[in-house]
């Protein structure tokens, strides 16, 4: 009997694929690349026109056996690895280790595990497509001459240890950027004067909108004091009122960006916890005796927008037959990609639309659910009608001032009855609820509030801002934003605090320094057309050498310039009041991977180090001596612990109050969020008193 081996990344998706493929087929992963670049080497030989060495990755040799012997015992191979540029190197790098011909068909593609696809895929093998190795192999040496040359150049002129990578420096210049204009903005004053009123005992308030025929801008006290007294005791008229109806399009479903952005938005989940699930869920989870193990969404590596016909009818059913004809577009709904998506794939949707999540929920862990149900809903939001609101706008005039007002009715609730995008929440929150008014009828003044504000600075980058940044300015890919950022974290250059990201003092000195004199690979927009040029290579329409030597040119001028021009660069460690118990010192400041410590300079003679220890003002809740402490886990979450510790164990996600339950007299912790704002919560999950923080009792 004829047997095909299939040979697949990761053992999840291989368990997945066997059960439906059956006996006639051995399933094998290869648990990701198998050869790469030497990590002792720098492996390219810039002399041969970019030569590359490859080696077996350590650790690889036994399981390449196993697939080369899998191999013996079959009549055909299916190299089943990933839909993109890095699985298509991975089948490359296969193939030639298994001796296929370059002329075999032996590749096989699919954007779901699901029965029906795999089953058409094992009939469909095409050749391998050498312009998307070419496209892989480009990038990675472009990284390997950035990394090996620069890398080498901060160990000499800063200090050992340092790490230059070609996309993420790019991305440290925009957190360092963002952080040079927020310490530069001059923040400038301006008032704002709300009218507070009344109609049949219902309250509403408009806002000065415009003096006379000019946009109203008021700068300072004395105008605004002004404006008051101009109006005093004058009646408010309705001036007019116009009634229109706004339709709200349904958003599109998920690339591989937008579901990083929304699951931070929505879930609180990183961009690589977001990545981890949706592996889980695109490579197959055992739903039950009668389905198995299938996939359950389609492929997470997409920057398209395209949906095929078949998930389009079977949302189209699922939408009618679950919420009616009304909510199913006249006119089904087409998305157009960005740039140079890549049209054969598809977005990430549900691969069964009937699989809702609440059927499902048992099989999931919560986070699982949680991603999956997201995914789901906007997929399937993404297929139905508009929303449609009835928008009024009020002008009411006093003398010569203007002030608007506006509310908004839902008068069908089209895609919101089942999904509302992150950002959508505070609009919703705004609205304004207006009481019937016609023209040139008088309504009642209660009082003028007036305010003072201040123009803010560009916020700092969240997780999902800086994704969405990357995205609009085309560095990278969505597939590397994930490691991108762990990378600029655990490299000491960037750091997440109250999930915001701030340039650390190393992150900005080296960027300071690669500016000066790398200007184009510090330049978002020249790292931007080399990924261009990458996708040209996919796509076949420029020679990938050609590519390289068109960089590597002037990056080698660039670099001597620099090793010549460059003096020792030396970091001065801050000196504080704390004396080395050992040695009598007063020891520094020094930063690590995990933030800031306290070290003897002394080292290496004396190793003595302590932690920075940053107070709240609590003692411990468990033994009563200590005081509560920041504290920061690997991954660079902050937490609080005693400052006994190891003597207490004491440790919390929640920052303790001095506060003490009035039902259990548990400690309590302060809860954020930005629906609730500060609440006291007790620590005792039995309780689960609460209260809100302003309401807390005296001491």
């Amino acid at each position: 009997m004829h047997k095909t081996l299939v040979v697949v990344e990761s053992p999840a998706k291989a368990k997945t694929i066997g059960k439906f493929l059956g006996r006639n087929y051995s399933v094998i992963a290869s648990m990701g690349h198998v050869r790469d670049l030497p990590k002792s080497q720098f492996g390219v030989d810039i002399e041969s026109d970019f030569k590359i060495k490859y080696i077996t990755i350590r650790g690889k040799g036994k399981l390449l056996q196993e697939i080369k012997s899998a191999a013996k015992k079959c009549d055909k191979i299916l190299l089943a690895t990933d839909p993109d540029r890095e699985g298509e190197a991975i089948a490359w790098h296969l193939q030639h280790f298994l001796k296929i011909p370059d002329e075999k068909n032996c590749r096989i593609e699919f954007n779901e595990i699901t029965k029906k696809t795999i089953k058409e895929a094992v009939k469909k093998p095409r050749l391998i497509d050498i312009s998307r190795v070419e496209a892989q192999q480009a990038r990675r040496v472009l990284d390997r001459v950035v990394g090996y040359n620069l890398s080498p150049l901060l160990w000499r002129k800063i200090k050992k240890g340092l790490s230059a990578g070609r996309v993420q420096s790019v991305v440290v210049r925009l957190v360092c950027d963002r952080e040079q204009e927020i310490n530069e903005f001059v923040p400038e004053e301006y008032w704002s004067l709300t009218a507070k009123l009344m109609k049949d005992k219902i309250n509403f308030q408009a806002k000065l909108h415009k003096i006379g025929k000019e946009k109203a801008e008021i700068k300072n006290e004395e105008e605004i004091n002004k404006i008051i007294n101009d109006i005093g005791d004058n009646p408010f008229y309705v001036d007019s009122i116009k009634k229109r109806k706004q339709k709200r399009n349904s958003p599109p479903p998920f690339t591989t960006s937008s579901l990083q952005q929304e699951a931070y938005r929505k879930l609180n989940f990183t961009a690589k916890k977001t990545m981890m699930i949706a592996q889980q869920l695109y490579e197959g989870l055992d739903l039950s005796k009668s389905e198995g193990t299938v996939g359950l969404i389609t492929y997470i590596r997409t920057d398209s927008m395209r949906v095929s016909e078949e998930a389009k009818n079977e949302a189209v059913m699922h939408i009618e037959e679950n919420h009616g004809k009304d909510y199913v577009p006249t006119k089904p709904r087409e998305y157009k990609n960005k740039g140079k998506a890549q049209n054969a794939h598809e977005c990430i949707r549900p691969t069964v639309i009937n699989r809702e999540p609440d059927k499902i929920k048992e099989y999931l862990s919560n986070d699982q659910y949680k991603l999956y149900k997201l995914i789901w809903e906007r997929f399937i939001a993404s297929q139905m009608a508009a929303a449609v609101i009835n928008v009024t706008t009020v002008d009411l005039k006093v003398n010569n001032y203007i002030f608007r007002t506006t509310g908004s009715i839902m008068e069908f609730p089209g895609f919101t009855k089942i999904y509302t995008e992150g950002q959508d929440e505070k609009q919703k929150e705004e609205e304004n609820l207006l009481p019937p008014l016609v023209e040139k009828e008088e309504v009642k003044l209660k009082k003028l509030e007036p305010k003072q504000h201040f123009t803010q600075p560009p916020p700092r980058y969240t997780e999902a801002t800086l994704i969405k940044t990357l995205e609009e300015k085309g560095i990278g890919r969505p597939s590397t934003y994930a490691p991108i950022l762990a990378t600029i974290v655990s490299r000491g250059y960037v750091k997440r605090t109250q999930k915001q990201y701030y340039p650390t003092e190393l992150g900005t000195l080296v960027i300071e320094l690669l500016t000066k004199y790398f200007q184009d690979i510090l330049d978002v927009e020249f790292t931007a057309n080399l990924e261009n040029k990458l996708d040209d290579i996919e796509e076949g329409e420029v020679n990938w050498k050609q590519v390289l030597r068109d960089f590597y040119q002037p990056f080698q001028e660039e670099l001597k310039i620099a090793d010549e021009e460059i003096g020792q660069i030396e970091i001065t460690d801050e000196e504080t009041d704390e004396i080395c118990e050992q040695c009598g010192r007063n020891m520094v400041i020094k930063t690590g991977r995990y933030g800031k410590f306290l070290a003897c300079p002394g080292f290496p003679e004396c190793r003595n180090t302590k932690a920075i220890l940053e107070e709240t003002g609590s003692n411990c809740p468990v033994c009563g001596e200590g005081k509560v402490v920041v504290r920061w886990s690997k991954k660079g979450r902050k937490f609080y612990g005693c400052s006994n510790y190891p003597k207490c164990n004491f440790v919390s996600w929640d920052e303790p109050s001095k506060e003490k339950c009035p039902h259990c007299n548990s400690y309590m912790v302060i809860k954020r969020s930005k629906k609730k704002g500060e609440e006291l919560l007790c620590s005792n999950k039995e309780c689960g008193f609460r209260m809100p923080l302003e309401n807390k009792t005296d001491d």
